[in-house]
């Protein structure tokens, strides 16, 4: 009997055992998944951090290149108009510098998507010179495929469904492309119409003299 009560007692212990270590390894787990759940908030902190500074890299380069080209940089002097330029490339070449990059996971259909839209935009640029207004609306086409709100254009339906297909961090560097391209070719526009004006001022007054 004794011998009964003292095997019996082993064998709780023994379970006991068991029980108290697995306990401590789920505790362990949960620890350790509350670690990764946090590392993953700062994994995609990072990520945004950086995808901002990429933002903040074009946007600069866009502004310089905006005030070098500027149609007040074409009505001062020769000297000042050489010296705000030098300045101007010297920005630019600091802000090139600065290398952020944030690569985007794709599965094959996705790579594959983003070629095809990249594609379509470079073909539709090969057009831009030729003709900017007709240009400038095939992109504002292609833009209207990225928004959500009710379009002022129509839509490019072929183009829709390639955007559809490429990853979300994609199809927002996508739509931000298109947004810059409008965005200079209006600048384009701008400088375009002051310098036609420019001359026919130019030509008004030349004939007021005669």
């Amino acid at each position: 009997m004794a011998q009964a009560k003292i095997q019996a007692k082993a064998g709780d212990g023994h379970n006991g055992g068991r029980f108290c270590r697995s306990m401590s390894m789920a505790a362990r787990s949960s620890h350790l998944l509350e670690v990764l759940d946090d590392l993953e908030i700062r994994v995609q902190t990072l990520r945004d951090s950086a995808s901002a500074l990429e933002l903040e890299k074009e946007t600069l380069l866009e502004m310089i290149h905006n005030v070098k080209n500027s149609q007040d940089m074409r009505n001062i002097s020769d000297g000042e108009r050489e010296e705000l330029t030098l300045t101007a490339e010297r920005l630019m070449g600091r802000t090139v510098t600065v290398e952020v990059s944030v690569e985007t996971i794709r599965n094959p259909q996705q790579t594959l998507s983003l070629q095809q839209a990249t594609s379509i935009i470079d073909e539709i640029l090969k057009k831009v010179m030729d003709n900017l207004e007709g240009g400038k609306k095939l992109l504002m086409s292609l833009y209207a495929s990225c928004i959500s709100d009710v379009p002022s254009v129509p839509i490019d339906q072929k183009f829709q469904s390639v955007i559809i297909g490429c990853a979300l961090e994609d199809q927002k560097k996508i739509k931000r492309r298109l947004e810059n391209l409008i965005r200079n070719i209006d600048n384009s526009e701008k400088s375009i119409t002051l310098l036609e004006i420019q001359k026919q001022k130019a030509v008004l007054l030349q004939n007021n003299k005669i």
